[in-house]
């Protein structure tokens, strides 16, 4: 088990990292600049996790949030003049939170000891069987969706493609990812060890999905070509 000493949080209410995966974002709270700072001065980590949906109102303070979190990596920051940053953050792996550290000195983020969560591939051959089945079943899912959004995707084959080369683990995460699933939604998947599992959660949210916007949504967000 890889334990992380000391990792920053950063809990969201709207955002859910998933490993493979990345996300933008801007940083103007001053204990998240400072947490950006200090992350750009060592290891360029932080743990990015969910608030839970019930503590949203707790969200200036320290609210309660889900035990398992996304381990990101700063792969590009940009400081603006007035202290603000944005940054691109990629996910690494997934990890559950052992304990809460207390502040010290003048730290004014949220810090934890964190163990990484390994991924429990498939082993039988049953279980590689029910795992390409999902895979199937998820990109016909996809296929639809992506085909239904029409204009909005300049090369629907080319896009569709893109996510059928991926392995299986940056496939799932990818799609979770891309899709406008809720955070809760998100967040479910990225709890869940089991990847077989994984595929068939998302493929469950993409059936509502589309049933929810006739495979067209035009507020979806633009997936990658």
């Amino acid at each position: 088990m890889t334990v992380i000493e000391s990792l920053p949080l950063f809990p969201l209410s709207d955002v859910v990292l998933l490993p493979d995966s990345s996300v933008p974002l801007f940083i103007f709270e001053p204990r998240y600049r400072q947490m950006t700072r200090d992350a750009l001065a060592g290891a360029r980590q932080i743990g990015m996790v969910t608030v839970r949906p019930d503590s949203l109102d707790a969200m200036a303070g320290d609210p309660p949030i889900f035990e398992v979190g996304c381990l990101g990596r700063i792969a590009h920051a940009q400081e603006r003049p007035d202290g603000t940053f944005h940054i691109l953050l990629v996910g690494d792996a997934r990890f559950r939170i052992l304990d809460e550290l207390p502040r010290s000195g003048d730290r004014l983020y949220r810090c934890a000891r964190v163990s990484l969560l390994p991924e429990q591939l498939p082993c039988s051959s049953a279980d590689h069987a029910q795992l390409r089945q999902r895979r199937e079943e998820l990109l016909v899912l996809l296929g639809r969706f992506v085909r239904g959004l029409g204009a909005a995707i300049d090369d629907p084959a080319n896009t569709i493609a893109s996510f059928e080369r991926l392995e299986s683990v940056p496939l799932v995460n990818a799609i979770t990812q891309s899709i406008p699933f809720r955070a809760i939604e998100r967040q479910q998947i990225l709890e869940s060890d089991s990847l077989i599992d994984r595929f068939g959660m998302a493929s469950d949210l993409l059936r509502f999905k589309l049933a929810e916007t006739g495979a067209g949504d035009p507020g979806a967000h633009r997936l990658p070509n």
